[in-house]
């Protein structure tokens, strides 16, 4: 590998990261479309984040098992997880999101527009 190629591969395994949890679960957040999230919604792994929450704040809670918050997400309808209407209402508006991946879950908002 050239000296070029380094420089714009910037791979790093998460633990040698050195932002903040917050800040590397920003990073491994993008937009996606229903088309990638369909497969992850056919194995259960699909979890709906109200858009009044941080997608990040929410994923970092999963992340250290902070079981009382997620919990209180999950009582509130802040945290469901989507049944085959959302995923037929997703499939004809060809829905886009906002996914960031928790293993084993997949974290998704709603983009507005």
């Amino acid at each position: 590998m050239s000296d070029s190629d380094s420089e714009t591969m910037r791979y790093s395994l998460l633990g040698s990261d050195p932002d903040s949890p917050l800040e590397k679960l920003e990073k491994y957040t993008g937009e996606v479309d229903w088309s990638y999230l369909k497969r992850h919604y056919q194995n259960g792994a699909l979890v709906w984040v109200d858009p009044a929450l941080s997608l990040t704040e929410v994923g970092h809670a999963i992340s250290i098992d902070d079981a009382d918050r997620v919990k209180a997400w999950r009582k509130s309808g802040d945290l469901i997880t989507p049944s085959a209407p959302h995923a037929a209402h997703w499939e004809e508006s060809e829905a886009r999101f906002l996914a960031l991946v928790v293993s084993p879950f997949v974290l998704i908002q709603p983009v507005e527009g």
